[in-house]
């Protein structure tokens, strides 16, 4: 791990990468400004993209001494208009048809498009309301037969190819995974991904099918749900109890459900998650005015330091950037506010958990200690992640995570949850070696310094049995 350049910091940074940051030189100012993990958005990627791309991320993590970890976002399933010839333009009042089948053209007045989805007849249903290119376009469904649809338009607009349809409400009948997803999958497992972003979950059997995949393929890559519709919504508590983590993915789900419920929705998410304590990202639109403008709005600065207060695990970039002007300032904007709201905080550790295991207990007291000695940390060793991922669950505020394994994996895992500073190091048989081994690197590094008290959380041998402590350290002088 390189040498903290900032302030310990408990929420993290995901950024988008794409045309703007891909190179070795980019990666490497964006992996230094702070970022903790990088998003491959596979809508827009290829399976010789993610190998080039993930290999180039390790090495540059190797080159600079500071490491990031590699999430998949799969396009998963899309209802999507098909070509048009010529932009058209629709007025309030107009009609067109959404046809599932080939169709002709007539010279009725009436504007006809295809879709890609054979059962949207089946699905919809008479006086629907369907958005059209991110909730632009508003239409109103008339009539329908077993292969198109004839709706009103309400607001009007230009309407170009392949453009994606919401269906607010609507259950709709898609699989959880494309044949594209499972192609990309592959890709990326071969790479060496650690998280999967799965669009649109709908139910928690969706996490199970992609859960599926992801072991047929050997990977222990960890998944994150996308809520983004009212399906994912309501099925909420399943979806996040079957999952590794949830993403808040504001984009669909702004057009999905009414605007000005989005926030509530927000915050019951990121509750949701920390009953469960699973790690939640919040993503979309954070500073979407920085993909031109040096700076944001102070709209934007506030709906971060909301996030901030919320307690999110990481926020997340995607235009900013991915194709953006400013990628690294807008990067050092969310570091900056940060290190400004984190400090301000002052909500007790996170009570709404249930901790059923005995060690689990034991973690919050660990918290409750290092938070009563002021000025520390606790160290922790793990091999899955679970011990770390449960204590940055519980929202120590002011207490740093020191979380060390021996395995690659877990170590690039351990980079989403709130407040968890992972390391890599080899394990001693001797428990006292590797602990004494521990609060070296942290000295070495600048994390702490000589007289500063620890919390260590691991494992000791007693009459042949191993059973777990908490102890107390002194890092040496």
């Amino acid at each position: 791990m390189a040498e903290n350049p900032r302030p310990h910091r408990h929420t993290k940074i995901v950024a988008t990468i794409g045309p703007a940051t891909e190179s070795p030189e980019m990666l490497a100012e964006l992996i230094r400004s702070g970022v903790d993990l990088i998003r491959l958005n596979m809508a827009h990627g290829t399976t010789q993209w993610v190998a080039e791309v993930v290999s180039r991320i390790r090495e540059v993590s190797e080159s600079v001494d500071r490491h990031v970890s590699v999430m998949m976002d799969v396009k998963g399933p899309e209802i999507r208009t098909g070509p048009v010839e010529n932009p058209i333009k629709l007025n309030p009042g107009d009609l067109i048809e959404f046809h599932t089948e080939t169709f002709a053209a007539a010279a009725d007045g009436v504007h006809r498009v295809s879709v890609n989805y054979k059962d949207l007849p089946g699905d919809i249903e008479v006086g629907s309301i369907v958005l059209v290119d991110s909730g632009l376009l508003r239409f109103r469904v008339l009539d329908k037969d077993v292969s198109s649809v004839r709706l009103q338009v309400v607001t009007g607009g230009i309407l170009g190819s392949r453009r994606h349809i919401n269906l607010p409400g609507i259950q709709v009948n898609l699989p959880a995974l494309t044949e594209k997803d499972h192609i990309d999958l592959k890709a990326g497992v071969r790479a060496g991904i650690d998280f999967v972003a799965l669009s649109f979950v709908r139910q928690g059997e969706d996490i199970r099918t992609l859960r599926g995949v992801l072991d047929d393929l050997g990977s222990r890559a960890r998944i994150i749900a996308k809520i983004e519709d009212q399906a994912g919504v309501r099925n909420m508590h399943e979806i996040i109890h079957e999952t590794d983590g949830v993403m808040v993915a504001r984009g669909d789900l702004g057009i999905e459900i009414e605007y000005h419920k989005l926030p509530l929705v927000q915050t019951e998410l990121v509750c949701a998650c920390q009953a469960e304590g699973k790690p939640v990202i919040i993503a979309t639109h954070l500073l979407e005015s920085m993909i031109q403008s040096p700076v944001p709005t102070r709209a934007e600065v506030s709906d971060v330091c909301n996030a901030i207060r919320e307690q999110a695990d990481a926020i997340m970039l995607s235009g900013e950037t991915a194709t953006g002007a400013y990628p690294l300032e807008s990067v050092t904007v969310l570091r900056n506010m940060i290190d400004s709201i984190e400090p301000s905080i002052t909500t007790p550790i996170n009570n709404r958990i249930e901790l059923h295991e005995p060690k689990s207990k034991m973690l919050r007291s660990s918290v409750v200690l290092a938070k009563e000695l002021g000025r520390s940390g606790i160290v922790v060793f793990t091999r899955s992640g679970f011990l770390a991922y449960v204590l940055g669950a519980l929202r120590g505020r002011e207490v740093p995570i020191y979380a060390f394994t021996d395995i690659p994996t877990t170590f690039h895992q351990l980079m989403l949850p709130w407040g968890v500073e992972p390391f890599l190091m080899e394990f001693s048989e001797d428990p006292e070696k590797t602990i004494q081994a521990a609060l070296r690197r942290l000295k070495e590094k600048q994390w702490c310094e000589g007289g500063d008290w620890l919390v260590v959380i691991t494992n000791a041998l007693a009459d042949d049995k191993i059973i777990d402590t908490m102890q107390l350290r002194q890092v040496g002088h």
